[in-house]
């Protein structure tokens, strides 16, 4: 190649890669223009609308009468255990621990 035909084909390689750098400035210029454009159209909103006061009858609570029934299906019993497990005693939630999970006793000095 001649040094004028590399010249060339240099300035063609840089007028493309000019070229290139460009479009690419300009799509990302119009995609900021198109967001910031969106942005202003569209507002986010992070919470959801807020509900509508219920009536002022709901706000008041249930009105009490004296003597009345509870509302319990089966009736309550007293937090006693029987005789049988207070003799045995409770017993473990978990499983024992695996021998080789268990250290021997620390000595002291």
């Amino acid at each position: 190649m001649s040094p004028d035909n590399s010249k060339r084909a240099y300035r063609k390689q840089l007028l493309l890669a000019s070229l290139l750098v460009t479009a690419g400035l300009v799509m990302s210029g119009l995609s900021l223009i198109e967001i910031r454009a969106q942005n202003l159209r569209q507002m986010a909103q992070a919470t959801p609308p807020t509900q509508s006061s219920p009536p002022e009858d709901q706000n008041k609570p249930a009105e009490s009468k004296p003597g009345g029934e509870r509302p319990t299906t089966p009736p309550p019993e007293p937090a006693r255990p029987d005789t049988q497990s207070q003799k045995q005693g409770a017993p473990s939630v978990l499983p024992p621990a695996p021998a080789e999970k268990i250290a021997p006793p620390i000595k002291e000095k």
